[in-house]
């Protein structure tokens, strides 16, 4: 079977959505790796959190928070994790800036709300007669009617 000017077309509309589909796997997948780490004054507490804003690591890089009240130290801790939390989204919103597909946000794909396959399933959705076209190789389905 001969290609015609329309396979040719159709061959790289699939080319072109499997390579978005690719991108925004990659996006996802250095968002996994997006770490956020911020220190309190004095160097009390030093707190690291992954992309989606758990917390990682906890670390007291000196002894300076022996001399703090049970409360200053919640404290210090709660403005150390927010400010890792802060961190890690600007470097994720730094990321899907490039190649987020439009009505996802980083707050939803950092939340575990948005899922890019389903964005981008494998098989996209498609006119009856591009599919009838795709399967049969001619525009019409394979009887010659249209759906």
């Amino acid at each position: 079977m001969s290609s015609t000017p329309y396979d040719q077309g159709i061959e790289d509309l699939l080319a072109l959505y499997q390579q978005q589909r690719a991108e925004v796997a990659e996006t996802r997948r250095r968002i996994n790796e997006v770490t956020g780490t911020a220190t309190a004054p004095r160097q009390t507490v030093k707190v690291t959190v992954g992309a989606q804003g758990d917390v990682t690591a906890i670390e007291f890089p000196t002894g300076a928070y022996r001399r703090m009240a049970p409360k200053e130290l919640a404290d210090a801790m709660l403005a150390v994790i927010a400010q890792a939390r802060e961190k890690a989204m600007e470097q994720v919103a730094e990321l899907t800036e490039l190649g987020l597909p439009s009505g996802v946000s980083p707050a939803d794909l950092l939340q575990g709300k948005a899922d890019p396959t389903v964005l981008l399933p494998e098989t996209p959705a498609m006119p009856d007669s591009v599919r009838d076209y795709i399967d049969s190789g001619r525009p019409d389905g394979p009887r010659g009617t249209s759906r």
